[in-house]
């Protein structure tokens, strides 16, 4: 009797660590259907070119540095076309996005880069293959 308790406490240990080390682990997984992805269009009035890149690069650096629900905030550029910018957006929930909006670094790019924006258009997205993403983010390496 003696041996059943202590085996049925040692099961109890084993089941609340591995159901406590899970909980930690899934604290850190984003809900793939609460995702809010977007593509955001913008043309630049060339003689700002240079001073909106600076800008929203440390915009960019600090939302995805200091922002546990921002997942990416990517800008590019057309090669052919340097004032036509877009910028893949995705936040890992409503309230990120929202929280995204209110920080210190966004109002900066936001109202510092006013004068400088000729057209923004904001295309919301749904992704097709939503499973496939984490894979995509987990093979690229920083060095």
């Amino acid at each position: 009797m003696k041996y059943l308790i202590k085996g049925v406490l040692l099961n109890f240990a084993i089941l609340i660590t591995f159901s406590c080390k899970q909980q930690v682990q899934n604290e850190n997984i984003v809900e793939l259907n609460s995702l809010i992805i977007r593509i955001s269009e913008i043309e630049i009035e060339p003689n700002y070119l240079d001073e909106y890149i600076s800008i929203l690069k440390e915009e960019s650096e600090a939302s995805v540095r200091l922002e546990s629900g921002v997942i990416s905030i990517f800008p590019m550029f057309q090669k052919e076309n340097p004032t036509e910018i877009r910028i893949l957006e995705i936040y890992a929930s409503k309230e990120a996005y929202k929280s995204h909006l209110q920080t210190p670094h966004f109002k900066h790019y936001k109202t510092s880069t006013l004068k400088m924006v000729k057209s923004l258009r904001l295309v919301d997205m749904d992704a097709i293959d939503a499973e496939t993403m984490p894979e995509i983010f987990r093979k690229i390496k920083s060095n």
